[in-house]
């Protein structure tokens, strides 16, 4: 007759959650005490090195055997106090002897020594506690960032800039190439871009710009033209980059900073962020144009649509306001371009929750901490009306 199983007691015998838990509660207590016993025990070791004497390990010294009725000591010739201590004619009672008069003791430095004389090679340790070591791997492991990450908060530029610039293989990490963007890297890496080295930004800062004409939305350029770096120099000792662009002769509100997360955000198109725009056309605006830029119209590269579009002047059709959220290369401009219009001027009114008022044109300012907490968190009066309700 087969024996049967009993799949019940095996279940039982299995070790219970509790059981698990608290074996690995214990384990975790014996790491930390033998943790915290390495760290006294090296402190001890410095210590004793630092006044020029020989460490004694108390555990490997050798107990005196202790006295029985049987094993009693022959009584010794020695003066002895009146506690039985024997007394040192020099030192007093209790006293040791003079140094270099007794044997070393077992468990000094010859007891870690082995037949041939030679000294036993001592475990690598942390200097300080050596419990610190789990918490410096934990630091590294949380400091390390993506590399494209690294380049933006570095004021280079952009985050999605900086993907590119990784991809095309124009960053180094410690000498080599690197190609993706989410390579992770720590402020101890070197890094370079183009041959220079970057650097982590430590100040975050703010410049709001009311850009005029002829200034480039670059932080450099090749042909020696104006940017709009020129324009704030001065301003911060930190290195800022524009968010987003403005064309050449486009004029108005420009946000340059080193916080290359906010950019990000700023500048992405799933966000969706407002921007307003004054435009002064060669010929009066038709409502039926108007109407066509609310709809959509189809570009070259897509599909486009405003949010709102209206005249900017009672008197005049020549001067139109649209608000639109789509961040494409002069999708303004090709939007009336497309329907016979040229345009003549370009103002960038508001962007995100920032605007031109009190600021000159050419002029800049520092933003204030209620204007950078809400580009921070994204305040819904500045990002596409509309956008809950077509994601729902």
């Amino acid at each position: 007759m087969q024996k049967r199983t009993d799949n019940f007691s095996k279940f039982a015998e299995k070790k219970k959650g509790a059981a698990i838990k608290e074996a690995y509660r214990q384990e975790k207590r014996k790491n930390k005490a033998d943790a915290r016993a390495a760290g006294e025990e090296m402190r001890a070791r410095k210590k004793a090195k630092a006044r020029g004497e020989e460490y004694i390990d108390p555990k490997k010294v050798a107990a005196p055997p202790r006295e029985s009725a049987h094993t009693k000591s022959a009584p010794s010739d020695k003066p002895t106090s009146r506690a039985g201590r024997p007394v040192n004619a020099a030192k007093g009672p209790g006293r040791p002897a003079a140094a270099g008069s007794a044997k070393p003791a077992a468990g000094s430095y010859k007891a870690f020594k082995n037949e041939k004389g030679a000294a036993k090679p001592a475990k690598a340790t942390y200097p300080g506690n050596p419990m610190d070591a789990d918490k410096k791997d934990a630091t590294t492991r949380e400091s390390l960032i993506p590399l494209n990450k690294y380049v933006a908060h570095s004021g280079v530029c952009g985050r999605r800039e900086a993907a590119e610039l990784v991809k095309e293989g124009k960053v180094t990490v410690n000498g080599d190439k690197i190609f993706e963007p989410g390579y992770k890297v720590s402020q101890a890496d070197k890094i370079l871009v183009k041959g220079k080295p970057i650097f982590l930004q430590r100040n975050s800062v703010y410049i709001l710009l009311n850009k005029p004409k002829d200034y480039l939305t670059t932080a450099s350029d090749p042909q020696g033209r104006k940017t709009v770096l020129d324009l704030i120099k001065g301003a911060t000792p930190e290195r800022v980059y524009p968010v987003g662009r403005l064309d050449r002769n486009t004029t108005g509100v420009l946000l340059l900073t080193n916080d290359g997360e906010l950019a990000q955000k700023l500048t992405h198109p799933s966000f969706e962020v407002k921007k307003i725009y004054e435009v002064t056309l060669d010929k009066p605006v038709t409502k039926k144009d108007l109407d066509s830029i609310v709809s959509g119209i189809t570009l070259e590269d897509g599909f486009v649509a405003a949010d709102s579009v209206g005249y900017a002047d009672s008197k005049s059709k020549n001067v139109v306001g649209i608000e639109i959220h789509s961040g494409r290369n002069r999708i303004v401009r090709r939007i009336f371009e497309h329907l016979g219009y040229d345009v003549k001027a370009l103002d960038r009114v508001m962007f995100a929750n920032l605007t031109k008022k009190n600021v000159e044109r050419s002029k800049w300012r520092f933003l204030n901490d209620k204007e950078v907490r809400l580009l921070k968190f994204m305040n819904k009066s500045f990002l596409r009306k509309n956008k809950s309700v077509e994601n729902a």
